[in-house]
């Protein structure tokens, strides 16, 4: 077994799946269970549960059935076992039994190295099933979830989405496959603040959002929104301003610079360098100076210099978004 198998090999005879995410575990076991049970529908699972394999309990599971009926052993948080055991599970690598697939799970840290540095060297499928605690990775993990399930999503739909839900894997992946469900067509930035943020909660960065990629329509609804249910006009005038500053900072950029180093030099977060990127392909440097001159105008509006602070307010998202599309 010391080659390598395949990582499309299902019935491998050793899978290990290394992280800490548990919805990836699941994941990579789910596939197995899947594929075993379509090659033998009579497939028998034997899930373990953290610190019932025992020394001796592997060669039992493991040992010829008279029906050499194929079977699945499922070992979780491997790297916890007892040095006894992991002699019993190194020895099992040297000579596995034909119809039968090891999974092991293993949190891939330093703990239980040695059993997974044999484990590797037996030639196992491995999944990788890392902690996602950085906003990109979340991201895209949320664009392989629409892409698995055969639709498409607007880059602006999946950072709401992320947006909204958090960093819990489940729930986005729950939310997914809800809007997939539920909504015919490309999945945009709309449909997921309608589903996962509520129109009560409009704020000014998502009017802003709207407003700075051009859409007068969607960015004077979000408006409306947000001033029924009592945002703060200074806040709005705030978000439209940062949006605009932000599109202004980056274009003014040097060209090819390392994302990592703008961000660093610009004050952003990686993930927004490239939201703006994407949000400033209809800006020209003219388009920038007029919307900032717009803001600035309904700032001075919504702190007492209008008798109508909503309309100055509106004025200024169509602005905005007129500024926009400059290049169109």
């Amino acid at each position: 077994m010391a080659r390598k198998s395949s990582p499309d090999d299902l019935l491998a005879p050793l899978t290990l799946a290394v992280g800490q995410e548990d919805l990836l575990l699941d994941r990579a076991v789910r596939e197995v269970i899947v594929a075993a049970r379509a090659a033998d529908a009579d497939t028998d699972v034997r899930d373990l549960a953290p610190g019932t394999l025992q020394p001796g309990t592997l060669a039992e599971l493991t040992s010829p059935s008279l029906f050499a009926e194929r079977k699945v052993v499922i070992v979780r948080e491997a790297q916890d076992l007892g040095a006894d055991t992991i002699k019993d599970v190194k020895a099992y690598l040297d000579a596995p039994a034909e119809e039968i697939t090891l999974v092991l799970l293993h949190a891939g840290a330093a703990k239980g190295k040695a059993l997974l540095d044999a484990a590797r060297k037996a030639g196992a499928r491995e999944v990788a099933c890392p902690k996602m605690t950085k906003p990109a990775d979340r991201l895209a993990f949320v664009r392989g979830e629409f892409r698995t399930l055969g639709r498409s999503a607007t880059p602006e739909a999946t950072q709401t989405l992320v947006d909204a839900i958090g960093s819990d894997l489940r729930e986005l992946a729950s939310a997914a496959a809800q809007l997939v469900a539920d909504v015919e067509g490309t999945i945009d930035e709309a449909v997921v603040a309608r589903y996962y943020t509520g129109r009560a909660e409009a704020t000014g960065f998502e009017v802003a959002d709207f407003a700075v990629t051009g859409r007068t329509a969607e960015a004077l609804e979000r408006l409306r929104w947000a001033l029924s249910v009592g945002q703060p006009l200074p806040g709005i005038t705030f978000a439209l301003a940062s949006g605009v500053r932000a599109i202004g900072k980056l274009a003014s950029a040097p060209r090819g610079a390392n994302p990592g180093q703008l961000a660093r030099d610009l004050g952003m977060p990686p993930w927004k360098i490239d939201r703006v990127r994407q949000q400033m392909r209809g800006w020209t440097g003219d388009g920038v100076s007029a919307a900032l001159r717009a803001v600035a105008e309904a700032d001075a509006a919504v702190k007492g210099g209008s008798a109508d602070p909503a309309y100055a307010l509106e004025k200024a998202v169509v602005a905005v978004a007129r500024a926009a599309r400059a290049r169109s």
